[in-house]
């Protein structure tokens, strides 16, 4: 009878796995928080109203023309989006049960160690914030669940979207989501790629709060602002 130890060292390859995995990880987040910076700007522009919103969202249909035809630089976006959202759930997934097979249930004690809100939810954030962003590109881009449909300008299919104190609740619950994940993301990324230390470790953990809650609060704001009537 063989017996396994809690304690053994992880074999070289899957050693090599994880830390391909956690790469892949990082880069696909790197690549989801820039867009998450460029998207939240371009959401801000409805404050300047309806023509330069709808302005703007025209622009990104038609950007890079006329050397590139039609809306081929937003597709080329939104593919290189796809497989970074596609890869990190691969990766987070893969880890995940990569780790529970390394601890089977009875034979290790499973511990808390210094282990965050923020990253117990990991997964479960992970999930609502995937099926907000299925419900949210049905809602705003296709017009397929929104109140003016397809045929509207994008200001007011936005401004029909947030009138609606549901549709607003769940936009805000899936977007302070998204920063807990955002803030536990970032401290892990910069872990993985080897720019974080026990004395820059503050510093990064306090960038990454500060980040993730000036991001989630630029996300709020627009969607409050239709709610209360301050955009209409």
């Amino acid at each position: 009878m063989t017996v396994t130890h809690a304690g053994r060292r992880t074999p070289k390859v899957a050693k090599t796995n994880s830390v391909f995995k956690k790469a892949v990880m990082a880069v696909s987040g790197i690549i989801m928080v820039l867009y998450l910076i460029a998207h939240v700007v371009g959401n801000l522009k409805a404050f300047s109203g309806a023509e330069a919103f709808n302005s703007y969202s025209g622009w990104i249909r038609t950007v890079g023309n006329p050397a590139l035809p039609g809306a081929t630089a937003l597709w080329a976006i939104r593919i290189v989006l796809l497989v970074a959202v596609v890869a990190h759930i691969w990766a987070a997934v893969s880890l995940w049960r990569q780790a529970k097979r390394a601890r089977p249930d009875g034979y290790v004690t499973k511990k808390s160690v210094a282990q965050s809100y923020a990253s117990r939810t990991m997964r479960w954030g992970g999930v609502i914030v995937l099926a907000f962003i299925i419900y949210h590109i049905l809602d705003l881009t296709t017009g397929t669940v929104n109140a003016e449909g397809f045929d509207s300008t994008p200001y007011d299919r936005l401004v029909a979207s947030f009138s609606n104190p549901f549709v607003t609740a769940f936009y805000a619950i899936s977007v302070i989501l998204l920063g807990m994940h955002l803030r536990h993301g970032i401290w892990s990324a910069t872990q993985t790629l080897g720019q974080s230390n026990r004395r820059r470790e503050k510093t990064v953990s306090l960038f990454a709060l500060a980040f993730s809650v000036v991001l989630t609060l630029g996300f709020l704001l627009v969607p409050f602002s239709v709610l209360f009537g301050l955009i209409d």
